[in-house]
Formats: structure tokens, C-alpha cells, sequence
């Protein structure tokens, strides 16, 4: 495994495997990885010959009081776990290789991005896609690798790789969690062992979700209700929102007769998780 900084290094080797027929596989990621970014490494080194993982925290999607400055950054430790799990090259840029001087073109997304995470992080999403954007045209994948905990963002590049038209196939992995439920995130490591207890708050919301739907409940409402209960009982936590939308265009629901997806965004500190599940109506299932 070789680690790159320049966008003309990783084409010169992406053309090279081009030539041999060989497919790509790519994971964005903007580091500090875990056992998720590991499991899409994983599966992007079985499905495809060679694997590209970039690692670059972007800071076109973070807004004016989140927390850019304070990401987590590891890239020894990211490039030992890249490597076990089978990626051949890490494509680490600084902010001056994606946005040279001058850069003003965007990706901007109606829609889909106005709701959720969008709808609470003003920009967030126009940033998402123009990093991706260009990270595809630099990687030119077969394949591109995105956990389900990220499901808006996941159904944005799903919606941006459709309408324009691009050769990439999108994949969808599932959420990894810890043995208490918590999904796993680079942003846990930034919780106190206090806040790291409190933060078991997310999995059970959502159980106390899928408990009322299994139950027969189809009221988003009432479900919503009950969730902002659970949660604002924890005074340590401060809730962004609870929502249950169609999974298909995300948009709300007067009532569950469709595949849903149910998320949820809180505060813990200044330390912001998301988390979330889809209710398959077909199948009954989650």
C-alpha cells in the first residue's frame, strides 16, 4: 500500500490498472478511521482489484461553529488500518490540492438536501457534493463505498451520481455499531466516558422507534413524540431533531404506508451524532 498527496499520482496509477482492466473500488472517508471505514474497505477490496481510500477533511462542509478545527487526524494509525483491510493506496491531500486558488464552482442539490441534516447544517450538503464531485472525476471509480449511517448523505450521491449521469456505482454498507448499540463514529472518541455513557441515549431512541412501529403504531407523530420524550429526559443532551420521512425522497409522512427512514441528530457537549434505521414496510422489517 502506497499513500499519495498529489491528484496526478493517484491517476497515473488508476490509468495504469485501467489498462490492465482491472477495477476500482474507492472509499472517501475524512479520517480517523474505525471498524465501519474498515468494513467498507473490506468490502470494496472484494468486489473490486484494487482499492482507493482518500482521507481529507473537508472543509467546505463543515459550517462557521462546527467542529473543523477540532476533527480528529491520525494518519499512522489510518494507514495501518487501511492496509489490513486491503486498500492499495491512501490519497491523503492538503486543502490547496482540491481547492486551488481561485476555485468557485459548486454542486449545489434541491430537494433532498432540505430536510434533516441539510435543514439543521446550512451548506453542509453543497460542500458534500462538491468534494465528492470531485473526488470521483480524480479516483474515476468503478465503485463508491458509503455507510448507511450517513443515510441523506448516501441518498444525495445516490440523487448527484443519477442526474449527472456518471458511471459509478453507489454502495450502501451497513451501519457498524458498538456492543452497546452506538453507532460507530470518529466523532466517539471526543466524548468524555460521561458523555460516552449518555450517548447510548441514540440506540435506544431509535429501539423505543422501531418498538412503537412493530407494534403497530403508524402515527409519525406520536412515535416522534415519544422519541423527543426519551431524549430530552437526558439533560445532557441537547436534541437537533427526530424525524420520519419517506426513505425514498425524504420527505415527512402523515402517516407510515410506505419504507421509512427514522433519524435522529442530538448534541452531546458540543459533540454532534447522528443515527437512524429504515423501516422496510414490504417486508415488515428494519
Amino acid at each position: 500500500m502506497i499513500i499519495v498527496n498529489k491528484i496526478q499520482d493517484v491517476r497515473e496509477h488508476v490509468k495504469a490498472w485501467r489498462t490492465e482492466g482491472q477495477r476500482v473500488g474507492f472509499v472517501p472517508t475524512m479520517g480517523y478511521l474505525h471498524e465501519g471505514h474498515q468494513s467498507l474497505i473490506k468490502r470494496a477490496s472484494e468486489e473490486n482489484d484494487y482499492v482507493v481510500v482518500s482521507i481529507f477533511v473537508n472543509p467546505m462542509q463543515f459550517g462557521e461553529k462546527e467542529d473543523f478545527e477540532n476533527y480528529p487526524v491520525n494518519l499512522e494509525r489510518d494507514s495501518q488500518l487501511c492496509e489490513m483491510a486491503g486498500a492499495d493506496i491512501i490519497f491523503q491531500p492538503d486543502a490547496k490540492e482540491i481547492y486551488h486558488n481561485g476555485f468557485s464552482t459548486y454542486v449545489d442539490m434541491n430537494g433532498l438536501t432540505d430536510s434533516l441534516c441539510g435543514k439543521s447544517r446550512p451548506g453542509h450538503f453543497r460542500g458534500v457534493c462538491t468534494v465528492v464531485l470531485k473526488l470521483f472525476h480524480i479516483v474515476n471509480p468503478d465503485r463508491a463505498y458509503f455507510g448507511k449511517k450517513d443515510a441523506q448523505q448516501l441518498a444525495v450521491i445516490h440523487q448527484m451520481v443519477n442526474d449527472l449521469n456518471m458511471d459509478i456505482e453507489i454502495v450502501g454498507c451497513e451501519t457498524i455499531r458498538e456492543e452497546d448499540g452506538l453507532a460507530k463514529s470518529s466523532r466517539n472518541v471526543r466524548l468524555s466516558p460521561e458523555e460516552r455513557n449518555t450517548a447510548v441515549i441514540l440506540p435506544k431512541a431509535l429501539s423505543l422507534a422501531q418498538r412503537m412501529i412493530a407494534g403497530g403504531n403508524r402515527n409519525p407523530k406520536v412515535i416522534i413524540a415519544a422519541v423527543e420524550t426519551l431524549i430530552q429526559a437526558e439533560i445532557s443532551v441537547t436534541l437537533d431533531y427526530v424525524e420520519i420521512v419517506d426513505a425514498a425522497n425524504l420527505e415527512p409522512v402523515l402517516r407510515i404506508e410506505s419504507s421509512v427512514l427514522v433519524a435522529v441528530a442530538v448534541f452531546i457537549g458540543n459533540i454532534r451524532l447522528i443515527d437512524n434505521f429504515i423501516y422496510d414496510i414490504e417486508n415488515n422489517s428494519f
